[in-house]
C-alpha cells in the first residue's frame, strides 16, 4: 500500500461542458477536504451501459453544466476532514447515492442525475458537483464505505478472496437490487419472482436473492438463451418466458409457487409488458411487491385483489446507508462471490481519454460484465 498521501495541486478529469459537444479531459485544481468530506484517489470507476445516452442528452437527465460525470467507484482515502475517523490509505467503495444530511428525502446520484427536488438539486449544484471520472474526487464521508482490503484482495493462502480491485466495482451494481429485496424483507427459503431477469440489474437481482437465502428464484424474461443460462447457473433458479399471454404466464409461475415476493426492475420501455400483471397475480396471500424499475408512465393494478389478498407494494430508489453496510458484510462473508469463477466479468478497462470507446463498450457489454475507467 502506498504511504505517500500528499495531494497533488492539480489532477485530470473527464468534464462535460454541454450535452451538445464532446466530453473533454482537463487538468483542474485538486479539491481539498473539509468537515464531513474526504478526498479519494480513484482506482477504478464503473461505466453504466447507458452512459452515452446520459451525457449526449438523449435521456434528458438533469444535471449542472459544466461538471465531472461519474458513478460509484473504488478508491483510497488520501485526505480527510477534521471530523473523520477512518485512516488515510483506507480502501473504500464510493457510493454514488448522496443524501442530504438534514433531509433524507433529498437524494442525487453523483455524476448521473441531480434528483427530483430543489433540495437534491442543491446538492449537485453545490458541494458535490463533480464525481468520479477523475484521478481524485471530494466525497461525503458517509458515502465512503470502508472495505476489508485484506479479506477482499488478499491471497487465498492467508484467508483472502484474491479479488482484483476492478472486480469490486460489481458491488455497486449488485447493491441496487439488494435495496429493494431488503425493503420487502426477503427471507431465507422464500420464493421470489424477478422480472425482467435478463438485463444487468435483473441478473444481479437473481444473484443477490440467492445469496440472501431465497429457496427458489423464478427468473422471467424474453431472451430464451439468457434464461437458459440463468437456469443452468444454480439449481434454485427456475425460468418463465414472458410470452405476452398474462394468464398463461401466471399459470407457468404458479406451478413453481407459491410466490412470496415479486421484484420488478423493468426498463422504461416495459411499461406495457404483461409480466407485471402475471407476477402480481401469482403472489400468495400476504405477498409483497418491490418496484425498482424505470417505468415513467402510470401502471394500473388490481385494487380488489390487492386488498383481499393482503398484498404489500413497496417502491425503492437505490438503498439506505445501513443497507450498504449490510451488503458489504455479505460480500466480505463470501456468500456472494464476485471474482474469478463467479461468472462476473471485468475485461475492458479504459483511460479517461478513451471515453468514447468506454461508453460504446458498456452499451454492448454482457449482463455479467462491467466496463471501467482506470483514471
Amino acid at each position: 500500500m502506498a504511504q505517500d498521501f500528499q495531494l497533488p495541486t492539480t489532477h485530470r478529469v473527464l468534464q462535460l461542458i454541454s450535452t451538445e459537444e464532446p466530453l473533454q479531459v482537463k487538468t483542474i485544481p485538486t479539491p481539498q477536504p473539509g468537515p464531513g468530506s474526504a478526498i479519494v484517489q480513484i482506482l477504478v470507476t464503473g461505466v453504466l451501459s447507458y452512459s452515452g445516452e446520459i451525457y449526449n442528452g438523449k435521456r434528458q437527465y438533469p444535471f449542472p453544466k459544466p461538471f465531472v460525470p461519474g458513478a460509484s467507484a473504488v478508491g483510497r482515502l488520501i485526505a480527510v476532514g477534521p471530523d473523520a475517523t477512518m485512516s488515510l490509505g483506507q480502501l473504500v467503495l464510493l457510493d454514488c447515492a448522496i443524501h442530504a444530511r438534514d433531509d433524507p428525502s433529498a437524494v442525487m446520484l453523483s455524476g448521473i442525475v441531480e434528483g427530483f427536488t430543489e433540495a437534491s438539486r442543491k446538492l449537485m449544484h453545490g458541494e458535490w458537483r463533480d464525481s468520479t471520472y477523475a484521478q481524485y474526487t471530494k466525497f461525503p464521508l458517509e458515502n465512503c464505505i470502508p472495505l476489508n482490503e485484506e479479506r477482499l484482495l488478499g491471497s487465498p493462502s492467508t484467508g483472502g478472496f484474491g479479488y482484483r480491485v476492478e472486480e469490486l466495482v460489481h458491488i455497486s451494481r449488485l447493491l441496487v437490487p439488494y435495496g429493494g429485496l431488503s425493503d420487502v424483507g426477503l427471507k431465507a427459503g422464500e420464493t421470489v419472482v424477478i422480472a425482467p431477469a435478463t438485463g444487468p440489474f435483473g441478473n444481479a437481482a437473481v444473484r443477490v436473492a440467492l445469496a440472501m437465502g431465497a429457496g427458489r428464484v423464478i427468473a422471467m424474461g424474453r431472451n430464451e438463451s439468457a434464461l437458459k443460462e440463468l437456469s443452468a447457473s444454480n439449481a434454485r433458479v427456475y425460468t418463465v418466458k414472458i410470452t405476452g399471454d398474462d394468464q398463461a404466464d401466471t399459470q407457468a409461475i404458479t406451478k413453481l409457487g407459491p410466490v412470496d415476493v415479486f421484484f420488478d426492475i423493468s426498463p422504461p420501455m416495459a411499461a406495457h409488458s404483461t409480466h407485471l400483471k402475471s407476477a402480481i397475480a401469482s403472489l400468495r396471500h400476504g405477498g409483497r411487491v418491490s418496484l425498482m424499475g424505470g417505468i415513467k408512465t402510470d401502471i394500473s393494478f388490481p385494487y380488489a385483489s390487492f386488498m383481499h389478498r393482503n398484498l404489500s407494494l413497496k417502491g425503492t430508489w437505490m438503498y439506505t446507508r445501513y443497507q450498504m453496510l449490510s451488503f458489504v458484510r455479505l460480500i466480505e462473508s463470501g456468500l456472494l462471490p464476485i471474482g474469478k469463477g463467479s461468472g462476473l466479468i471485468v475485461e475492458r478497462k479504459f483511460g479517461l481519454e478513451d471515453w468514447k470507446e468506454a461508453f460504446e463498450a458498456a452499451s454492448v457489454a454482457g449482463i455479467n460484465e462491467v466496463v471501467v475507467f482506470v483514471p
